[in-house]
């Protein structure tokens, strides 16, 4: 007794090709995804009801034009362009921002890298001296 592995005369081992997409999985997928959804969406809405005041603080119309320090690596003052020293620095700043409040005026400062530490304390030293608290430190951005 012997098997007939391959050769002709039959049709049994011969496969078609199957062009049609099985979209049953497919539709079992969304409808999973869509039960979860269904469950998961009332658990984000917020449940407590609170009944908010309207705002009344009018939206500022322009910000206030920037403060900038600079610091030199030989120890130069700037405010804005124009030079400065550390005893003038306080009448400096407040002629540059005008009626504005110091201590809610933010200044940024701008400093080379190789300026002595020293240096750099007595500008700030001299900022909050003058009532100048909020300062902010610019650096170059790493590319």
């Amino acid at each position: 007794m012997a098997a007939k592995l391959s050769g002709s005369g039959g049709g049994r081992y011969e496969t078609e090709q199957n062009s049609e997409i099985n979209v049953t999985p497919f539709v079992d997928v969304m409808l999973v995804l869509l039960i979860i959804f269904m469950v998961a969406a009332p658990l984000a809405s917020v449940t407590v009801q609170v009944a908010l005041p309207p705002a009344v603080a009018e939206p500022s119309a322009n910000p206030p034009k920037p403060v900038y320090i600079s610091i030199q690596s030989n120890g130069s003052i700037y405010v804005g362009d124009f030079a400065t020293d550390l005893a003038g620095l306080g009448d400096d700043l407040r002629s540059n921002i005008g009626q504005r409040n110091p201590e809610r005026e933010r200044i940024f400062i701008r400093a080379d890298r190789d300026t002595m530490y020293g240096d750099f304390m007595g500008v700030m030293n001299m900022l909050q001296d003058n009532g100048f608290y909020s300062v902010a430190l610019i650096g170059e951005e790493d590319n």
